[in-house]
C-alpha cells in the first residue's frame, strides 16, 4: 500500500478524528499509533505523521520502573495525558484507564470523564464481553472507547505472565465473539495484542471498527509500538517490537522509518508475528 493518507513525511496537516480512521480502514490505508508519554515526543510524532497517540499505562514499566501496569494511578495517567496534549494538537490521543478504574459502568464514567478532561479524545479499556454495558454507556454519553483484547496486561496475574492469547480454537472463538460484541456496543477502535495473525485478520474483517495490532500480524488496520521499543530502549524487547533507531540517524528519523514501514506494509514481518 503506497505511503498516502492525511499524513506525510512533513507531518500531519489536519486533526485526526474517529471518522478519519474509519475512512482509512474503508480505503485500505494503514494508520500508525505510538504509545508515548511526554510533550517532546508527542511533538516529534506530530511532525512524523503519526495519526494516533496512546498514552498507555505501559508508562508504569517504561517510565516509572514498575514491573507491571497494575500500580499505575489515575493521577499519573492524567499527568501524562496533559503533557502529551500540550505537545500535539492534531493526532488523536487515547488515554488508558488504569487497573480497577472501570470495574463498574458508573466508576468507568467518572474516571473516563477525568481522562477526557485532561485532553484525551478517547479512552482505552481492557476486557471482553463483561465490558459491553460499560462501552455502551460511555459511547451513548459522548466518550469514545478503544477496546483491548488478546493479551491484556492488566490481567497479567490471571494469565500467569505475558503470554500469547487465542492459540487454541475455543479461546480464539471467544476473542472473536468478544470483538463483535464490543463493536455492536459502540466501541470505536480495537487493540489486538499478542494474538495469532490469522485470528487478527479474521477479527479485522468481522468488525466495523478499525483494529490496531501489536504482535498481531500485518493484516490489522494499524500498528502500535511503545516509543521505548521503537528507540531500542527496552532491555529485553518483546518479539513483536523492532528497534528503528539502528536504521536511522536520529530519533525523528526512527519515527519516520516506523511510520513509513507500517504504511508500506514492511512492518511487521514474520519475525514479529505469532502463528
Amino acid at each position: 500500500m503506497p505511503y498516502a493518507s492525511v499524513s506525510s513525511e512533513a507531518g500531519l496537516n489536519r486533526p485526526i478524528t474517529i471518522n478519519t480512521l474509519r475512512k482509512m480502514k474503508a480505503q485500505g490505508d494503514k494508520f500508525v499509533t505510538v504509545a508515548l508519554y511526554d510533550a517532546p515526543m508527542a511533538a516529534m510524532a506530530l511532525k512524523s505523521g503519526v495519526e494516533v497517540l496512546l498514552v498507555g499505562d505501559s508508562l508504569g514499566m517504561t517510565v516509572l520502573g514498575y514491573d507491571s501496569t497494575i500500580p499505575v494511578t489515575m493521577e499519573q495517567m492524567i499527568y501524562h495525558v496533559e503533557a502529551v496534549k500540550r505537545g500535539n494538537s492534531l493526532s488523536l490521543i487515547m488515554g488508558d484507564m488504569p487497573f480497577m478504574t472501570y470495574a463498574t459502568p458508573e466508576q468507568a464514567m467518572a474516571n473516563a470523564t477525568r481522562i477526557m478532561q485532561a485532553g484525551a479524545h478517547m479512552v482505552k479499556i481492557e476486557g471482553g464481553e463483561w465490558l459491553a454495558d460499560t462501552v455502551r454507556m460511555l459511547s451513548e454519553r459522548g466518550i469514545p472507547v478503544c477496546a483491548h483484547l488478546g493479551l491484556t496486561p492488566q490481567s497479567v496475574n490471571k494469565f500467569g505472565g505475558f503470554r500469547v492469547q487465542g492459540r487454541d480454537q475455543a479461546q480464539a472463538q471467544k476473542i472473536l465473539d468478544d470483538a463483535r460484541l464490543l463493536d455492536q456496543a459502540g466501541a470505536d477502535l480495537l487493540v489486538l495484542e499478542c494474538v495469532p495473525s490469522a485470528l487478527a485478520q479474521a477479527i479485522t474483517a468481522a468488525v466495523d471498527m478499525p483494529t490496531i495490532g501489536i504482535g498481531a500480524g500485518r493484516e490489522t488496520d494499524a500498528q502500535v509500538l511503545v516509543i521505548n521499543d521503537i528507540l531500542g530502549l527496552t532491555p529485553q524487547p518483546p518479539k513483536f517490537s523492532k528497534n528503528f533507531l539502528v536504521e536511522a540517524e536520529d530519533i525523528p528519523g526512527a519515527l519516520r522509518k516506523y511510520v513509513g514501514d507500517v504504511k508500506n506494509g514492511v512492518f511487521p514481518d514474520e519475525v514479529h508475528t505469532f502463528g
